[in-house]
């Protein structure tokens, strides 16, 4: 954790609280490891594998999915600026975590940002513990959603995925157990030290480029075909859907699209493991989220004209499978070049949706091990792999509680993801941000957001906008808070028998 000292240059600051090793064999220069109370991490992540982990998980399953639904929930005439609006939230939000992720580059990211914001002694421990109890949560869910969305793909190819093997059990499908499969696979794959697990991630962000760059070349050459590309009129909507205003519609497809943008803070948890934290984390950030949005926002332009009906069609039929949702963006490569140049597409998204599973276990699996490290979380998920230097008990523990979630129906998990991490994460950090600026203005800080304070107040009143115009808002704030309640109510209990805050000045 920092302490704050003396004045001195913001490099060396930084470098001077890192834990030192002496030279080895097995720890070359230029690759610091940093220690843990059972082994160590090294720093080999550069800025180019830190971009990729972060659009790795940025760009899986979720654009392709959310691309009509956005038009159906904004209309044409908005759904450019809801991608538009969850960037600019995406970089408000992203320079909060680039300021935090420099100053602290700890494994675990938000983890170790609320110990050190809100006191490691203090209220920091039991908000520390409350965000890896959501973790606990919503990781997993996050890793099953990705993975029952490829296996739903894979049906396209293999329509027997969803039927049933079970009489007794008609909502198992095998569709379920071909996403557990996934999950577990992926898992297999991140068994690895970090180097290879680089590499083999530069592998699947070639069929993530290849899958999107086959959707857009595919929606501008169905619009050429069709006299090229203009705005068509806006269809009809259904009675329900009219009766929301535009404020409504607005926030309901950019909270999809913000689902589409997380993953920019995602070397944050691999921060322990990154070369020249001070600098790499907050371009990182920065260029991941820039990147993301220009591809993004050509993605929807591409495809706008050929979603005229497919969209309204998406909204009106919110319970169909996820292939089908899929099919509207698949149809559009078909009817252009030909059924295989569909199902090719349907291949890349299925290998896009992997992918981001891949990134995204690989970051979260840093939290369990940064917390229990701490002796803020299960002391066995603590261990470092003696030959991999990755956090395998964390990383395993990980895959298997989201292949059991495979099992479940995950019906508007996007949106309590959402709620649940804003509501448990985002906020405290926002608020943070300006709370350590003004208790702690001598912490080095190498990064240094521009604009302060504006970038974490605009982040909050986008988040705010997100949580209030929208239906049954009042109802997810109540299983994000259910999910706050139960984790302080294990914190106190399990507080009060190790005597941490706030029992610990009782003790004596």
């Amino acid at each position: 954790m920092l302490r704050p000292g003396p004045r001195r240059n913001n490099l060396d600051s930084v470098r001077s609280m890192l834990p030192t090793i002496p030279p080895s064999a097995s720890h070359p220069t230029g690759q610091t490891p940093v220690t843990g109370d059972s082994g160590l991490l090294q720093r080999r992540i550069g800025l180019r594998s830190a971009v990729l982990f972060n659009m790795l998980e940025m760009i899986g399953v979720g654009p392709f999915i959310t691309l009509p639904l956005v038009i159906a929930a904004a209309g044409y005439r908005l759904s450019i600026w809801a991608w538009v609006l969850g960037a600019v939230i995406a970089v408000a939000d992203g320079l909060v975590w680039a300021e935090l992720g420099a100053a602290c580059p700890c494994a675990g990211g938000s983890y170790a940002f609320l110990r050190e914001i809100y006191g490691a002694e203090r209220a920091g421990n039991w908000l520390s513990f409350l965000f890896v109890w959501q973790v606990g949560f919503t990781a997993p869910l996050s890793i099953a959603s990705g993975c029952i969305g490829l296996s739903g793909f894979l049906a396209v190819f293999w329509p027997a995925l969803d039927s049933a093997p079970f009489a007794a059990l008609p909502a198992l499908h095998y569709a379920n157990f071909a996403a557990a499969t996934a999950c577990l696979l992926v898992t297999a794959l991140l068994y690895r030290n970090i180097g290879s697990v680089a590499r083999t991630a530069w592998v699947l962000f070639a069929g993530v480029i290849a899958a999107l760059a086959g959707v857009i070349v595919s929606g501008f050459a169905h619009a050429a075909a069709g006299g090229g590309w203009h705005m068509p009129p806006a269809p009809a909507l259904s009675a329900g859907l009219g009766q929301v205003g535009a404020l409504n519609g607005l926030a309901q497809a950019t909270l999809l699209a913000t689902y589409c943008y997380w993953g920019y803070y995602n070397i944050c948890f691999l921060a322990a493991e990154v070369r020249r934290p001070e600098r790499t984390i907050p371009r990182a950030i920065l260029l991941s989220v820039l990147f993301v949005a220009a591809i993004y926002v050509s993605m929807n332009l591409a495809v706008l004209p050929s979603l005229r009906d497919t969209a309204v069609h998406a909204a009106q039929s919110a319970g169909t499978p996820t292939a089908l949702r899929f099919q509207l963006v698949a149809d559009i490569a078909r009817s252009t070049f030909g059924r295989w140049a569909g199902y090719t597409i349907a291949a890349l998204i299925v290998w896009t949706a992997f992918s981001s599973v891949f990134s995204l276990q690989l970051g979260y699996s840093r939290v369990p091990y940064a917390a229990a490290r701490d002796g803020n979380y299960f002391s066995y998920l603590a261990a470092v792999h003696p030959r991999h230097g990755i956090p395998h008990r964390s990383l395993v523990a990980l895959g298997l509680v989201g292949a059991f979630f495979c099992f479940f129906p995950l019906t508007q998990v996007i949106t309590l993801l959402v709620i649940t991490r804003i509501f448990l994460q985002f906020s405290l950090q926002q608020i943070g941000v300006i709370l350590l600026r003004i208790r702690r203005p001598d912490l080095p800080r190498p990064f240094r957001m521009p604009l302060y304070p504006l970038p974490p107040l605009f982040a909050m009143a986008g988040f705010g906008f997100l949580l209030v115009y929208r239906a049954h808002a009042l109802k997810e704030l109540a299983v994000a808070a259910g999910i706050a309640g139960s984790g302080t109510i294990l914190y106190f209990l399990r507080a009060y028998r190790l005597r941490h805050w706030p029992f610990k000045d009782q003790e004596g």
